[in-house]
């Protein structure tokens, strides 16, 4: 595999690419051709603030992310180390400023990260071109920009990006049965619209002339009668089905809006692209705890026994154990996907797993417990190409695991204003970690019904799992949905412990029961 680089290297890190490369793929790692690039703090808090990408479309949420993070550095609050995104080929951004073991550590952390984007089954789908995908959404906006005006354009985006968590991130595997285009057009019309249509259009057909046996064929020609019983028919059909649609719950909020929301042209390319880069970035979600913890794996098992000199061995230790410090407060992604692949390495070395360690009871046994099977390795590789988050703690997260590494759930105290230790059992803290992990932690919002009451409103439906919407974040949400829908807007959810509505008419927002 050719080390190719975009801007040139100083030589002693070019060098150290190269070896880093053997070492990766001496271990299995396998990962595109990875481009890296040297830049000073500024211009890798540009490329942050874009996503990675630094030609994105113009946004003032790009210059906000910019200023917080220059700021963080400037008072030093935190540090970008690197930075790579998901193409192909994979580009990697290194920071100048960096020590040598920094950027050995960087560099080995960078190809775990290639490998996991390669090879990890929920970025199957993702647009290995995203570089060459992001320029071009960056030029079409930049054309409507100067066609529709810039403030026009930007309300327009901040709209959609409000929206942006709102696609169903399981429907690039899905296999979906399109809905009849005829309840586009004939839904979104009001029930007096289609009246009005109806009797300009399609007159009621009269019945069957009377006449002479002889003249009936020229009088009631039968292809016509036919024909005009057909158009009654498929009128009826299509005034039932657009009565209500979809015909069931649709997650994919963005997607329902392009088939159906009254878009001009420039708006509608405009969410499009909106939801075309909410599907890039999607599966980084899901594989967070996973992407960064077989990074971590790797350049800790890398570092430690191929790039480190005896002078580098104190800095190494410090800046990763830094990196995998864990706050009362907040999951570590860093730390606990990277004991996780250690116990899961560990475990299957040692034949821990399968029916008779279930099964075994005795402390004292499974302490001792160690078959020699030497599965660990390849056991590990397995769990990184199939699994994401939530499957991955799902299966992998065990009550040893928890009970080493000191984990608990943790809740907010009214009374102290604190968090505080909610739990130490097992249970409970796999049940707040799964629950943290589906969706992101996001409530699941569907469309269920794009004429409501037969009046072309959008009605929403939240699947209410015990957690209440943020009542600001669902008006914002609401009003700016209204603003693309163009009619009014319905949420169901659960509100103090009752089923109620929240709605948005353009002017006012109402809650009623359900």
């Amino acid at each position: 595999m050719p080390v190719t680089t975009h801007r040139t290297l100083p030589p002693e890190i070019a060098d150290i690419q190269h070896q880093m490369e053997e070492v990766a793929a001496g271990y299995g790692l396998d990962f595109f051709e990875t481009i890296f690039e040297m830049l000073d703090y500024e211009e890798l808090s540009m490329f942050a603030a874009y996503g990675g990408f630094p030609i994105r479309y113009p946004h003032w949420r790009f210059g906000a992310e910019y200023d917080e993070l220059m700021k963080s550095y400037s008072y030093g609050l935190s540090k970008i180390y690197e930075m790579v995104i998901n193409t192909d080929p994979c580009y990697a951004y290194l920071l100048s400023a960096n020590a040598i073991g920094d950027q050995k550590l960087v560099i080995a952390h960078v190809y775990g990260h290639c490998d996991f984007f390669k090879n990890n089954a929920w970025f199957a789908h993702t647009n290995r071109k995203m570089l060459d995908q992001m320029a071009n959404h960056s030029a079409r906006i930049n054309r409507y920009i100067d066609r529709h005006g810039y403030e026009n354009v930007e309300r327009f985006i901040d709209a959609c990006l409000s929206l942006e968590n709102l696609i169903d991130p399981l429907s690039p595997f899905i296999r979906r049965t399109p809905e009849p285009q005829h309840q586009v057009s004939e839904a979104r019309k009001t029930e007096s619209e289609k009246q009005e249509r109806d009797r300009e259009h399609w007159a009621p057909t009269p019945g069957k002339f009377s006449s002479k046996e002889y003249m009936d064929p020229y009088i009631n020609p039968p292809d016509v009668l036919e024909r005009e019983q057909r158009t009654r028919r498929e009128l009826e059909e299509a005034r039932h089905a657009a009565r209500s649609f979809p015909e069931k719950p649709q997650r994919d909020v963005l997607q329902f809006l392009l088939q159906y929301a009254p878009l001009r042209d420039w708006q509608h390319d405009v969410l499009a692209i909106i939801r075309d880069e909410a599907y890039y970035f999607a599966p980084q979600g899901q594989t967070k705890i996973m992407n960064e913890g077989w990074a971590s794996y790797w350049h800790s098992t890398i570092m430690t026994k191929h790039g480190l000199t005896d002078a580098e061995i104190i800095d190494y230790a410090d800046h990763h154990s830094g990196t995998m410090a864990m706050s009362p407060q907040r999951l570590n992604p860093y730390k606990v996907g990277i004991e996780l692949f250690r116990d899961i390495e560990q475990r299957w070395n040692k034949g821990q797993f399968g029916a008779e360690w279930e099964e075994c009871e005795d402390v004292d046994a499974r302490k001792k417990w160690d078959k020699q099977a030497g599965l660990g390795r390849e056991k590990i590789f397995e769990v990184r190409k199939i699994h994401n988050d939530l499957t991955f703690i799902d299966a992998f997260l065990t009550e040893d695991f928890c009970r080493n590494n000191r984990l608990f759930s943790f809740a907010y105290n009214d009374s102290s204003g604190n968090y505080e230790i909610a739990s130490r059992e097992f249970k409970a803290i796999k049940k707040q970690l799964l629950a943290s992990l589906t969706n992101h932690g996001r409530p699941f919002i569907y469309v269920k019904d794009g004429n409501y009451s037969n009046r072309g409103e959008l009605y929403l439906q939240h699947d209410f799992q015990g957690v209440e919407l943020k009542q600001d974040y669902a008006n914002d949400t609401l009003q700016n949905l209204q603003m693309i829908w163009g009619r009014p807007v319905h949420i169901a959810t659960v509100i103090d412990d009752k089923p109620t509505v929240i709605s948005y008419d353009g002017h006012k927002h109402e809650s009623r029961k359900a």
